[in-house]
């Protein structure tokens, strides 16, 4: 697995996160190798959480989708965990 592919998704969420909270200085992504697949983690502010999420989770489906889709194009496996 190249690993320029996923520090360019790691870039790509934080700053779709980011425009998405009230604190962006609390956004903050980590990548975990699991296997074959990579695990972004995305952690925000407590009263960001909401935000990220969205109602009945839309904007979670719509960032996870998002991700998916670039690291298709990419050639790489990732998941999308938003991190309570």
């Amino acid at each position: 697995m190249s690993e320029a592919p996923t520090a360019g998704l790691v870039d790509m969420v934080t700053a779709l996160a980011k425009g998405l909270v009230d604190h962006p200085d609390q956004v903050r992504v980590e990548s975990d190798a699991q296997g074959e697949t990579t695990v972004l983690n995305l952690f925000v502010a407590p009263e960001d959480l909401g935000q990220v999420i969205g109602r009945g989770g839309r904007i979670a489906r719509a960032l996870r989708l998002i991700v998916r889709e670039a690291a298709f194009r990419s050639g790489v496996r990732v998941s999308l965990e938003i991190v309570d």
